[in-house]
């Protein structure tokens, strides 16, 4: 198994927002290390898989680093939420993503900002 991490430091413009990627890369998306820098205060993430558009991680409002392990609910082969046992949980699984990358999209950043944001990719 190999593992990978992918430094992005999305740097915000003048209205507080700024667009950043990975480079090209496949595998699991195992995690993603938010480390504060300089973000203002209530800092947004809009963090999604840049080919396909799946969601992997948004959150308002965010004022401290942070670490997450974003999972995404599974399906049947008809299309029905896979749930474990009677009590109707869901089953997540990792994120993959194949040939492609991911984006970064930040709001209420602050004019000129950074913050670093460590991808974690597993063959």
């Amino acid at each position: 198994m190999t593992v990978r991490r992918f430094a992005v430091t999305p740097l915000t413009d003048g209205a507080g927002a700024a667009t950043a990627y990975t480079p090209y890369t496949s595998g699991r998306i195992t995690a993603i290390h938010y480390v504060k820098v300089d973000y203002a205060t209530g800092v947004d993430f809009t963090i999604t898989v840049d080919g396909t558009g799946e969601t992997v991680w948004t959150e308002l409002n965010v004022d401290a680093s942070t670490s997450r392990a974003p999972r995404v609910a599974t399906h049947s082969n008809a299309g029905v939420a896979s749930l474990y046992a009677a009590a109707g949980t869901a089953v997540n699984d990792m994120i993959r993503i194949s040939r492609d990358r991911v984006k970064f999209v930040i709001a209420q950043g602050g004019a000129a900002h950074t913050g670093t944001f460590y991808v974690i990719i597993e063959d």
